[in-house]
């Protein structure tokens, strides 16, 4: 069928280029909110993750354009690129014309940007999309990019952005200075049910359709979101499919097609983190542990403190290479878990954010290298309720001198394996 039969005047579904409307929806307000934490971090530096066609450049492209009046902003595709090239697209995207053509001109002049922007208050920020396609000697000068210091603080603001998770990358040892600098582990999420019938109205409103419901039908709707998994470039891809292939209007659910939707790239996503009916029967916070979205173990944790780490002598011992010996402690403190990092090698996420001290919350998500772990606690809804809590106030231990005492304290830990 073709798409004037639908009232459209232009495609509103192509996956090249700007595209016809920007469609707001929660997961790319919150990658804003990350973009927007790592640029006022002094050594803000992130992982920006999501799987191909999940909108991560259509996100990039126009958050550019927002803070376009507060600071420059690079926009680099890593695939495949070179030291050289890496140098002069930041030049070109920073909006900086030169005619530089050795590495060394190259790289003096980026570092002149990058120092008189930030003297200026004005930190400029780098994306790197397909960051895992850099070539090795690239990698090297963004690591000698995000060690640029103007007043003791760094100069460069970094996300580093990929179709797959990458946080193997930021823990190589030849990238400690990246990952000295990580502060934050995003994975995008896809759009919800409703948002992404909202997602295909807008988008036939704007290319001229008047009555998109008589287009797509709210079965159809739900068709493409779950062929597409609710991902903003397949259901492009699929809506602009399943117009083609329909004979009339309204188009019929059989009209799309039935690709395999892609995963997400958070190491949390699976689909059975779930409290069943004897969980619910006990007050113990549940957690469940996961590796590239399949889950691993369910732990009820029933005691007072919980140890993690790559050793042995941990409470919950987790043999990944991304994990320090001892890594990370859970306390129990009245209702309240409260969880601390015990000066990893490669820090301790919540919810994508690296913290040290963190009280959890109800279905948040603790990363500790490529595991995660979600916290499934109902009762632990309100901050609130936990505000006053002070680390002091709890057996929570500063210094691995500490932990070691802890290794050997008698009294038993209490957790007990539910799946």
């Amino acid at each position: 069928m073709d798409i004037s039969a639908t009232g459209l005047q232009r495609q509103p579904f192509h996956t090249d280029g700007d595209p016809l409307v920007f469609f707001s929806y929660s997961g790319q307000e919150k990658a804003y909110e990350f973009f927007e934490e790592t640029w006022h971090q002094n050594t803000g530096l992130g992982l920006f993750q999501g799987p191909h066609l999940s909108g991560k450049s259509t996100i990039i492209s126009h958050y550019k354009k927002l803070i376009a009046d507060d600071c420059a902003v690079a926009v680099v595709n890593g695939d495949g690129i070179d030291s050289n090239r890496l140098l002069a697209a930041m030049l070109k995207s920073f909006g900086y014309q030169h005619e530089f053509e050795t590495l060394n001109e190259l790289m003096n002049m980026v570092i002149v940007f990058i120092k008189q922007q930030t003297a200026a208050g004005r930190p400029p920020m780098l994306f790197v999309e397909n960051t895992h396609a850099m070539s090795p000697d690239a990698m090297n000068t963004l690591c000698e990019l995000s060690a640029i210091h103007v007043k003791d603080k760094f100069a460069l603001r970094i996300i580093l952005a990929s179709d797959r998770s990458i946080a193997y990358i930021a823990n190589a040892p030849a990238m400690g200075r990246i990952a000295k600098r990580l502060t934050g582990n995003f994975h995008l999420a896809p759009l919800t049910i409703d948002e992404a019938s909202d997602y295909l109205y807008t988008k036939l409103k704007q290319g001229g359709c008047a009555d998109p419901d008589i287009v797509f039908p709210d079965a159809v709707c739900d068709e493409l979101y779950h062929s597409s998994g609710g991902w903003p470039g397949l259901l492009d891809e699929l809506a602009a499919s399943a117009i083609e292939r329909a004979d009339q209007c309204p188009v019929r659910p059989n009209d799309v097609g039935d690709p395999s939707a892609p995963k997400g790239t958070h190491p949390a996503l699976m689909q059975d983190a779930t409290l069943d009916a004897e969980d619910r029967s006990h007050s113990d916070p549940i957690i469940f542990l996961t590796h590239n979205g399949e889950t691993l173990k369910k732990i009820r944790f029933e005691g007072s403190r919980l140890l993690i780490g790559r050793s042995s002598h941990n409470d919950l011992q987790i043999d990944g290479k991304f994990l320090s010996r001892h890594h990370a402690l859970l306390v129990r403190h009245g209702p309240a878990t409260l969880l601390m990092d015990l000066n990893s090698a490669n820090g301790t996420f919540v919810n994508s954010r690296r913290v040290s001290n963190q009280v959890l919350m109800h279905d948040d998500v603790i990363t500790l290298g490529d595991y995660a772990m979600k916290f499934v606690d109902p009762k632990a809804q309100r901050r609130e309720r936990v505000e006053g809590i002070k680390l002091d106030d709890t057996e929570l231990m500063k210094t691995l001198d500490d932990m070691r005492k802890v290794l050997i304290d008698p009294v038993p830990v209490r957790w007990k394996l539910v799946g």
